[in-house]
């Protein structure tokens, strides 16, 4: 049975789990369902954790009718645009992580305030 923690104001299901001479962990069942793992998972270490979390399909093609609206407004087309797009979409991923990490450390007090410009930039940046 899973132990219960609380960080901050998250309750926080915590097991322990074994690992096999090959490094290999088994995630337990309530988990992996609970989480929505298929076949495939991501891991990350962040700071002295490891984080496991379901796999994602999209690399930021969330954005990409908003990249390409913007792309156009400033006047690109055909493989100008083509290059333009694929190099803001694969920027996507990276700077909402960063932003992830910044607000945990706003909300945990270890930095001070962090403005929309500070997150998002200016209107004028490209």
């Amino acid at each position: 049975m899973p132990a219960t923690m609380t960080k901050g104001r998250v309750p926080m299901e915590i097991k322990k789990l074994s690992i096999s001479a090959k490094r290999q962990i088994t995630i337990p069942q309530k988990f992996f369902t609970m989480l929505g793992f298929d076949t495939e998972a991501e891991c990350t270490v962040r700071g002295n954790e490891l984080v496991i979390r379901p796999a994602r399909t999209n690399t930021g093609g969330e954005f990409a009718e908003q990249i390409l609206a913007d792309l156009i407004a400033k006047g690109y087309s055909g493989n100008d645009l083509l290059e333009r797009f694929k190099k803001a979409q694969g920027q996507v991923r990276p700077a909402v992580e960063a932003m992830l990490v910044d607000a945990e450390q706003v909300a945990s007090s270890e930095s001070g305030y962090i403005s929309y410009e500070d997150v998002f930039g200016t209107e004028d940046e490209e």
